[in-house]
């Protein structure tokens, strides 16, 4: 284990002592009224490999948006790893070496971890928790008590994607145009949308249960009435005919790399055309809006659809798709 560490971990993630503990200085970072955000999260995705992306880059982007659209900016990780006994050493060092650079990436740093391995059959190759904090600063308020009737509902790109790639390589399913994994770090979004209108509302991202579970959690926090416009969700074609070939609906699909913001509907419009600047906006939508006052449609979401119709959205029952993240 101590050689497992020394030449695979800590040369990855740049870690020069293995202590016990990390020590961070955060003097001068923290000034009056910033708090700090604490996260984590576990990884069991399969397959491992996936198109767009891999198990590392998955536990890295995902604890970094978790931060992110609570407002904070990520700034350390912590990384733990289960591994299955004669799991191969080369898949060990491409995971690794993707976590690293998708750190590097995002601008957070890998600085403490654990490392642990089980029998073989006791696991399922590796299963990855990592842990994040992050600095939110002054003035920034995100949550379910802000949202007021009226706001609009921005999505921040394409959805679904994430879920789609991993179903079709799980099952060896192909298809034209492939479907490829969303999976980012959202970060550098966040900051620049969070500087041009630091009263947004609330933020989410979309995991597992999609856009829909998501909006739903949203609307039963506030107990206000999310409405959404089906002709105007941005969905890929290869994404939308995977749906409708396996039966599922995109606004239930797992997404890794998009974010949903709730925002003014004075800002919003402006809001979105600064998002479509970013790399990682460009397919930016208002996909709604949400109204309240009406007791029979407190908490709800509900979807617009093309033909002119109303249909009641709920949660998700279950997992659509397991070992999705």
């Amino acid at each position: 284990m101590h050689t497992l560490i020394r030449d695979f971990f800590a040369p990855q993630f740049g870690i020069a002592e293995l202590n016990d503990s990390a020590l961070l200085d955060l003097s001068g970072r923290l000034s009056a009224g910033q708090r700090l955000a604490y996260t984590t999260d576990s990884y069991v995705v399969s397959p491992l490999f996936f198109p767009g992306g891999d198990i590392g880059e998955l536990a890295i982007n995902g604890t970094v948006n978790d931060l992110a659209v609570s407002g904070a900016s990520p700034l350390y990780l912590t990384s733990g790893f289960i591994i299955e006994e004669g799991f191969l050493l080369r898949d060990l060092r491409t995971i690794l070496a993707s976590m690293a650079g998708s750190a590097r990436k995002a601008g957070v740093k890998i600085v403490a971890g654990d490392t642990k391995v089980v029998d073989k059959g006791k696991g399922d190759g590796i299963f990855i928790n990592t842990s994040g904090i992050g600095i939110v600063p002054a003035g920034v308020s995100l949550g379910p008590g802000h949202i007021k009737p009226g706001d609009k509902v921005i999505v921040s790109g394409n959805i679904g994607c994430h879920g789609i790639a991993v179903m079709a390589e799980r099952n060896g399913l192909t298809f034209d145009p492939p479907v490829v994994s969303d999976t980012a770090a959202l970060n550098s979004l966040v900051e620049l949308m969070l500087d041009f209108a630091p009263e947004i509302r609330m933020m989410r991202d979309p995991t597992r249960g999609g856009v829909a579970t998501t909006l739903k959690e949203m609307a039963l926090e506030s107990g206000l009435c999310i409405t959404i416009r089906e002709d105007s969700l941005p969905v890929l074609g290869g994404v939308k005919g995977a749906c409708e070939l396996l039966g599922l609906d995109p606004l239930y699909v797992a997404n890794e790399g998009i974010l949903i913001a709730i925002a003014s509907p004075d800002k919003a419009d402006a809001l979105l055309e600064e998002m479509r600047g970013h790399p990682l906006g460009t397919d930016s939508a208002i996909i709604g809006a949400v109204s309240g006052g009406h007791a029979k449609t407190e908490g709800m979401l509900l979807l617009s659809t093309r033909i002119g119709g109303r249909r009641i959205m709920d949660m998700l029952p279950g997992e659509q798709l397991p070992r999705i993240c």
